[in-house]
């Protein structure tokens, strides 16, 4: 895909697949939408090179996260080891940690439901990612931390907003179920 109305076409065949209306593209090319009452799934076109930028809030840290957290974040990313070929990044304001996947425009419009696949696969990559992130906290800080127990008194949070600003476009959680 090299437009934006390519992209919005390809956006129409994958809300088919699924058959989520609030599929729509904003002016920008985002979509979001709230999958599982869990996460904030985004979808952007990114104008240039043809591509599809697919990321997702994973979990917010807490301020006084330890950096074992982080270091299992960028291990993980190394050579996309674990994580699929995609990468970490972390919303500065929010401590929002980001799973982030680019597709090739071309590639995922020939076959709109290869790519809700991949979707799907994503999520529950992003599900193995929390159960980790997790799992170093509990390490690192006890297991008190997940029920609010850190210095911030605020354990790991998973954002029913975006933290990001992204709108979002449904709330019933029902992403992938197809009919």
């Amino acid at each position: 895909m090299r437009t934006i109305e390519e992209y919005r076409a390809f956006i129409a065949e994958v809300r088919k697949v699924t058959g989520l209306d609030m599929l729509v593209p904003d002016e920008g090319g985002l979509v979001s939408v709230r999958v599982d009452d869990r996460y904030n799934l985004c979808l952007q076109y990114v104008e240039g090179p043809g591509r599809v930028l697919c990321f997702v809030e994973v979990a917010e840290l807490p301020a006084d996260a330890p950096k074992a957290v982080y270091r299992e974040l960028l291990a993980g990313s190394l050579f996309g080891r674990d994580t699929a070929g995609g990468f970490f990044s972390l919303e500065p304001k929010s401590e929002a940690v980001v799973y982030n996947y680019l597709f090739e425009g071309g590639e995922a419009e020939k076959d709109p439901e290869d790519f809700v696949r991949t979707l799907e696969k994503i999520l529950q990559l992003c599900d193995a990612w929390t159960s980790r992130i997790d799992d170093v906290l509990d390490e690192a800080m006890g297991p008190a931390f997940r029920n609010g127990g850190g210095k911030d008194g605020a354990g790991a949070s998973f954002p029913d907003e975006s933290p990001l600003g992204v709108p979002l476009a449904g709330q019933d959680g029902n992403l992938f179920f197809f009919a």
